[in-house]
Protein backbone atom coordinates (compact mmCIF):
# COMPACT_ATOMS: atom_id res chain seq x y z
CA UNK A 1 0.00 0.00 0.00
CA UNK A 2 1.45 3.39 -1.19
CA UNK A 3 2.43 5.65 1.78
CA UNK A 4 0.47 8.96 2.41
CA UNK A 5 1.97 11.74 0.37
CA UNK A 6 1.60 15.43 1.06
CA UNK A 7 1.39 18.24 -0.99
CA UNK A 8 1.34 22.09 -0.01
CA UNK A 9 -0.98 25.00 -2.06
CA UNK A 10 -0.59 28.00 -0.21
CA UNK A 11 -1.02 27.40 3.29
CA UNK A 12 -2.92 24.43 2.66
CA UNK A 13 -1.71 21.24 4.03
CA UNK A 14 -2.89 18.34 1.67
CA UNK A 15 -2.08 14.34 2.28
CA UNK A 16 -3.28 11.38 0.51
CA UNK A 17 -5.01 8.87 2.82
CA UNK A 18 -5.00 5.10 0.55
CA UNK A 19 -7.33 3.09 0.84
CA UNK A 20 -7.02 0.29 -1.89
CA UNK A 21 -5.36 -0.33 -4.47
CA UNK A 22 -6.20 -1.89 -7.88
CA UNK A 23 -3.61 -3.36 -9.71
CA UNK A 24 -5.53 -5.57 -12.13
CA UNK A 25 -8.12 -3.61 -13.89
CA UNK A 26 -9.04 -4.79 -16.94
CA UNK A 27 -9.49 -1.87 -19.45
CA UNK A 28 -12.29 -3.55 -21.54
CA UNK A 29 -14.21 -3.50 -18.23
CA UNK A 30 -13.56 -0.17 -17.58
CA UNK A 31 -13.91 1.44 -20.53
CA UNK A 32 -16.46 -1.05 -22.81
CA UNK A 33 -17.13 1.80 -25.68
CA UNK A 34 -13.25 2.44 -26.71
CA UNK A 35 -11.65 0.54 -29.21
CA UNK A 36 -8.81 -1.98 -26.26
CA UNK A 37 -5.87 -1.79 -28.66
CA UNK A 38 -5.66 1.63 -28.87
CA UNK A 39 -6.70 2.13 -25.42
CA UNK A 40 -4.16 -0.11 -24.43
CA UNK A 41 -1.03 2.02 -26.65
CA UNK A 42 -2.06 4.77 -24.85
CA UNK A 43 -2.00 3.12 -21.20
CA UNK A 44 1.25 2.65 -21.66
CA UNK A 45 2.02 6.34 -22.27
CA UNK A 46 1.52 6.54 -18.24
CA UNK A 47 4.41 4.36 -17.06
CA UNK A 48 4.38 1.25 -14.48
CA UNK A 49 2.68 3.07 -12.17
CA UNK A 50 -0.43 3.65 -13.90
CA UNK A 51 0.53 0.49 -16.67
CA UNK A 52 1.48 -3.22 -15.70
CA UNK A 53 3.09 -3.69 -18.87
CA UNK A 54 3.32 -7.41 -18.32
CA UNK A 55 -0.14 -8.29 -17.59
CA UNK A 56 -1.75 -5.39 -20.01
CA UNK A 57 -4.17 -4.26 -16.67
CA UNK A 58 -4.15 -0.37 -15.89
CA UNK A 59 -3.52 0.91 -11.89
CA UNK A 60 -5.89 2.67 -10.07
CA UNK A 61 -6.57 3.68 -6.11
CA UNK A 62 -9.17 4.42 -4.05
CA UNK A 63 -8.12 6.89 -1.52
CA UNK A 64 -9.37 10.09 0.05
CA UNK A 65 -7.85 13.39 1.06
CA UNK A 66 -7.24 15.30 4.07
CA UNK A 67 -6.64 19.19 3.66
CA UNK A 68 -5.35 21.09 7.05
CA UNK A 69 -5.76 24.61 6.89
CA UNK A 70 -4.49 27.42 9.67
CA UNK A 71 -8.38 27.05 10.85
CA UNK A 72 -10.08 23.77 9.08
CA UNK A 73 -9.17 20.26 8.82
CA UNK A 74 -11.35 18.65 5.82
CA UNK A 75 -11.93 15.67 3.97
CA UNK A 76 -12.55 15.47 0.27
CA UNK A 77 -14.68 12.20 -0.03
CA UNK A 78 -14.68 9.24 2.18
CA UNK A 79 -13.54 5.43 0.31
CA UNK A 80 -15.46 2.78 0.53
CA UNK A 81 -15.77 1.68 3.69
CA UNK A 82 -15.65 -1.25 6.11
CA UNK A 83 -18.43 -3.95 6.66
CA UNK A 84 -20.81 -2.99 3.83
CA UNK A 85 -22.69 -5.03 1.98
CA UNK A 86 -22.03 -4.73 -1.66
CA UNK A 87 -22.92 -8.46 -3.22
CA UNK A 88 -23.15 -7.18 -6.29
CA UNK A 89 -19.86 -5.23 -6.38
CA UNK A 90 -17.34 -7.79 -4.74
CA UNK A 91 -14.60 -5.60 -4.81
CA UNK A 92 -15.97 -3.07 -2.24
CA UNK A 93 -18.14 -6.20 0.16
CA UNK A 94 -17.46 -6.02 3.42
CA UNK A 95 -13.92 -4.65 3.46
CA UNK A 96 -11.67 -4.65 6.15
CA UNK A 97 -9.15 -1.75 5.49
CA UNK A 98 -7.29 0.32 8.16
CA UNK A 99 -8.22 3.34 6.61
CA UNK A 100 -8.70 5.22 9.89
CA UNK A 101 -5.62 4.05 11.32
CA UNK A 102 -3.84 5.13 8.33
CA UNK A 103 -5.83 8.97 9.48
CA UNK A 104 -4.60 8.76 12.53
CA UNK A 105 -1.25 8.30 11.38
CA UNK A 106 -0.89 11.41 10.14
CA UNK A 107 -2.25 12.68 13.19
CA UNK A 108 -6.03 13.16 12.43
CA UNK A 109 -8.84 11.75 14.71
CA UNK A 110 -12.10 11.58 13.34
CA UNK A 111 -13.51 13.95 15.96
CA UNK A 112 -11.32 16.74 14.63
CA UNK A 113 -12.38 16.10 10.92
CA UNK A 114 -14.57 19.42 10.49
CA UNK A 115 -16.27 19.23 7.18
CA UNK A 116 -16.32 16.11 5.20
CA UNK A 117 -17.05 17.55 1.49
CA UNK A 118 -18.51 14.97 -0.95
CA UNK A 119 -17.73 15.32 -4.43
CA UNK A 120 -20.93 12.45 -5.59
CA UNK A 121 -22.49 9.68 -3.30
CA UNK A 122 -21.18 6.92 -5.06
CA UNK A 123 -20.18 3.78 -2.87
CA UNK A 124 -16.23 4.76 -3.15
CA UNK A 125 -16.67 8.03 -2.20
CA UNK A 126 -19.12 7.84 0.78
CA UNK A 127 -18.32 4.41 2.67
CA UNK A 128 -16.32 5.97 5.54
CA UNK A 129 -19.03 8.29 6.20
CA UNK A 130 -20.06 5.77 8.21
CA UNK A 131 -18.71 2.58 10.41
CA UNK A 132 -20.96 -0.57 12.01
CA UNK A 133 -21.51 0.19 15.98
CA UNK A 134 -23.07 -2.50 16.95
CA UNK A 135 -25.72 -3.37 14.38
CA UNK A 136 -26.08 0.22 13.52
CA UNK A 137 -24.12 2.61 11.14
CA UNK A 138 -23.30 5.98 12.99
CA UNK A 139 -21.16 8.69 11.56
CA UNK A 140 -17.85 8.50 11.33
CA UNK A 141 -16.76 11.84 11.45
CA UNK A 142 -19.26 13.19 14.93
CA UNK A 143 -17.99 17.00 14.82
CA UNK A 144 -18.30 17.24 11.09
CA UNK A 145 -20.71 18.38 9.05
CA UNK A 146 -20.72 16.42 5.30
CA UNK A 147 -21.29 18.65 2.77
CA UNK A 148 -22.94 17.43 -0.42
CA UNK A 149 -24.96 18.57 -3.30
CA UNK A 150 -29.45 18.53 -2.76
CA UNK A 151 -29.88 17.34 -5.84
CA UNK A 152 -27.62 14.38 -5.54
CA UNK A 153 -29.29 13.58 -2.32
CA UNK A 154 -32.85 13.97 -3.55
CA UNK A 155 -31.99 11.78 -6.62
CA UNK A 156 -30.77 9.15 -4.50
CA UNK A 157 -33.47 9.74 -2.19
CA UNK A 158 -36.12 9.46 -4.66
CA UNK A 159 -34.15 5.89 -5.92
CA UNK A 160 -34.59 4.82 -2.60
CA UNK A 161 -37.73 5.91 -1.40
CA UNK A 162 -39.81 7.77 -3.65
CA UNK A 163 -39.75 6.19 -7.17
CA UNK A 164 -42.23 8.46 -8.45
CA UNK A 165 -39.84 11.51 -8.09
CA UNK A 166 -36.91 10.16 -9.97
CA UNK A 167 -38.09 11.13 -13.81
CA UNK A 168 -39.22 14.81 -12.29
CA UNK A 169 -35.59 15.04 -10.99
CA UNK A 170 -33.80 13.77 -14.17
CA UNK A 171 -35.49 15.91 -15.93
CA UNK A 172 -35.18 19.20 -13.69
CA UNK A 173 -31.10 18.06 -14.17
CA UNK A 174 -31.68 18.41 -18.06
CA UNK A 175 -28.78 15.96 -18.75
CA UNK A 176 -30.10 13.14 -20.47
CA UNK A 177 -31.59 9.27 -19.20
CA UNK A 178 -29.27 7.78 -17.22
CA UNK A 179 -27.64 4.80 -18.79
CA UNK A 180 -27.03 3.02 -15.29
CA UNK A 181 -28.10 3.95 -11.96
CA UNK A 182 -26.25 4.49 -7.90
CA UNK A 183 -25.53 0.98 -6.14
CA UNK A 184 -28.24 -0.06 -4.12
CA UNK A 185 -27.53 0.29 -0.22
CA UNK A 186 -24.83 3.07 -0.45
CA UNK A 187 -27.38 5.62 0.43
CA UNK A 188 -29.41 3.90 3.34
CA UNK A 189 -25.98 2.98 4.59
CA UNK A 190 -23.43 5.61 4.23
CA UNK A 191 -25.78 8.53 3.78
CA UNK A 192 -29.25 8.40 5.44
CA UNK A 193 -27.23 8.13 8.93
CA UNK A 194 -25.37 11.40 8.62
CA UNK A 195 -29.01 12.85 7.73
CA UNK A 196 -30.63 11.34 10.59
CA UNK A 197 -27.72 12.57 12.63
CA UNK A 198 -28.23 16.30 11.69
CA UNK A 199 -24.76 16.45 10.15
CA UNK A 200 -25.27 17.00 6.75
CA UNK A 201 -25.51 20.42 4.73
CA UNK A 202 -26.86 20.16 1.06
CA UNK A 203 -26.51 22.67 -1.24
CA UNK A 204 -26.65 23.83 -4.70
CA UNK A 205 -23.12 23.42 -6.39
CA UNK A 206 -20.99 26.13 -8.04
CA UNK A 207 -20.88 27.57 -4.62
CA UNK A 208 -18.41 28.85 -2.20
CA UNK A 209 -19.30 27.26 1.56
CA UNK A 210 -15.92 27.76 3.69
CA UNK A 211 -13.79 30.91 2.58
CA UNK A 212 -11.41 29.24 -0.25
CA UNK A 213 -13.18 26.61 -0.86
CA UNK A 214 -16.00 26.31 -3.99
CA UNK A 215 -17.75 23.63 -5.50
CA UNK A 216 -17.90 23.75 -9.41
CA UNK A 217 -20.48 21.78 -11.59
CA UNK A 218 -19.07 19.12 -13.37
CA UNK A 219 -22.42 16.35 -13.59
CA UNK A 220 -22.74 13.42 -15.73
CA UNK A 221 -20.92 10.76 -14.06
CA UNK A 222 -23.61 11.30 -10.99
CA UNK A 223 -26.23 13.57 -11.82
CA UNK A 224 -24.86 16.42 -10.10
CA UNK A 225 -21.37 15.51 -9.48
CA UNK A 226 -18.87 18.43 -8.01
CA UNK A 227 -15.19 18.98 -8.52
CA UNK A 228 -13.80 21.08 -5.39
CA UNK A 229 -11.83 24.21 -5.37
CA UNK A 230 -9.60 24.85 -2.53
CA UNK A 231 -7.85 28.40 -2.57
CA UNK A 232 -5.43 29.68 -0.95
CA UNK A 233 -2.43 32.61 -1.47
CA UNK A 234 -3.12 32.51 -5.00
CA UNK A 235 -2.26 28.72 -5.30
CA UNK A 236 -5.55 26.16 -6.48
CA UNK A 237 -5.98 22.65 -5.43
CA UNK A 238 -8.70 21.32 -7.58
CA UNK A 239 -10.25 18.21 -6.65
CA UNK A 240 -12.06 15.76 -9.69
CA UNK A 241 -13.92 13.32 -7.89
CA UNK A 242 -14.71 11.28 -10.90
CA UNK A 243 -14.17 13.24 -13.82
CA UNK A 244 -11.45 11.06 -14.89
CA UNK A 245 -10.66 7.62 -13.79
CA UNK A 246 -6.81 6.58 -15.46
CA UNK A 247 -4.68 9.11 -17.25
CA UNK A 248 -5.37 7.34 -20.63
CA UNK A 249 -8.52 9.49 -20.73
CA UNK A 250 -6.63 12.40 -21.56
CA UNK A 251 -5.46 10.74 -24.97
CA UNK A 252 -9.39 10.12 -25.27
CA UNK A 253 -11.14 12.52 -23.44
CA UNK A 254 -14.55 11.48 -25.02
CA UNK A 255 -13.78 7.79 -22.91
CA UNK A 256 -16.25 7.09 -20.31
CA UNK A 257 -16.14 4.82 -17.96
CA UNK A 258 -18.61 1.85 -17.49
CA UNK A 259 -19.81 4.07 -14.12
CA UNK A 260 -20.32 7.47 -15.43
CA UNK A 261 -24.51 7.37 -15.49
CA UNK A 262 -25.11 10.41 -17.91
CA UNK A 263 -22.42 9.70 -20.76
CA UNK A 264 -23.02 12.93 -23.01
CA UNK A 265 -22.74 15.10 -19.86
CA UNK A 266 -19.79 13.19 -18.28
CA UNK A 267 -17.72 13.92 -21.22
CA UNK A 268 -18.79 17.59 -21.68
CA UNK A 269 -17.59 18.01 -17.94
CA UNK A 270 -14.08 16.21 -18.43
CA UNK A 271 -13.33 18.66 -20.84
CA UNK A 272 -15.04 21.72 -18.46
CA UNK A 273 -12.56 20.57 -16.25
CA UNK A 274 -8.95 20.57 -17.86
CA UNK A 275 -10.34 23.78 -19.48
CA UNK A 276 -10.46 25.05 -15.72
CA UNK A 277 -7.61 22.99 -14.00
CA UNK A 278 -5.57 24.77 -17.27
CA UNK A 279 -6.88 28.09 -16.60
CA UNK A 280 -6.36 27.90 -12.77
CA UNK A 281 -2.75 26.42 -13.06
CA UNK A 282 -4.38 24.15 -10.13
CA UNK A 283 -2.57 20.91 -8.58
CA UNK A 284 -5.44 18.49 -9.44
CA UNK A 285 -6.29 15.97 -6.89
CA UNK A 286 -7.80 12.52 -8.32
CA UNK A 287 -9.72 9.95 -6.85
CA UNK A 288 -8.61 6.90 -8.87
CA UNK A 289 -5.61 7.97 -11.05
CA UNK A 290 -2.61 5.45 -9.58
CA UNK A 291 0.51 7.27 -9.30
CA UNK A 292 0.66 9.93 -6.51
CA UNK A 293 -2.68 10.50 -8.16
CA UNK A 294 -1.97 14.09 -8.39
CA UNK A 295 -0.71 16.25 -11.38
CA UNK A 296 -0.83 19.25 -13.10
CA UNK A 297 -2.93 19.70 -16.11
CA UNK A 298 -1.43 21.60 -19.62
CA UNK A 299 -2.78 22.79 -23.30
CA UNK A 300 -1.14 21.33 -25.53
CA UNK A 301 -2.21 21.60 -29.87
CA UNK A 302 -4.36 18.53 -29.53
CA UNK A 303 -6.40 19.22 -26.41
CA UNK A 304 -5.03 18.66 -23.12
CA UNK A 305 -2.40 17.06 -21.35
CA UNK A 306 -1.54 15.60 -18.05
CA UNK A 307 1.92 15.29 -16.03
CA UNK A 308 1.97 13.78 -12.38
CA UNK A 309 3.42 15.65 -9.50
CA UNK A 310 5.03 14.02 -6.95
CA UNK A 311 4.38 14.91 -3.15
CA UNK A 312 6.49 14.50 -0.11
CA UNK A 313 6.57 11.45 1.92
CA UNK A 314 7.30 10.45 5.79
Amino acid sequence: MTTQETFLVGDARIIKVPELALDTVDAAQLFPEDDLKQLMSDASHWGERSYDFENGLLRQSIHAWVIQTPTHTVLVDTATGNDKLRPTAPLFHQLKEPFLARLQAIGVSPEAVDFVLLTHLHADHVGWNTRLQGERWVPTFPNARYVFSEREYSYNLALSRERGAVARIQRQAGIGTPRRQPLDGVFEDSVMPVVEAGLDQRIEIDNTLIEGFRFHSTPGHSIDHASISVTSRGETALFWGDVMHHPLQFRRPETNSVYCEFPKAARQSRHKAMQLAAELDALVFTTHFGDSSVGKVSRQTHGFDWQFIQGSRP
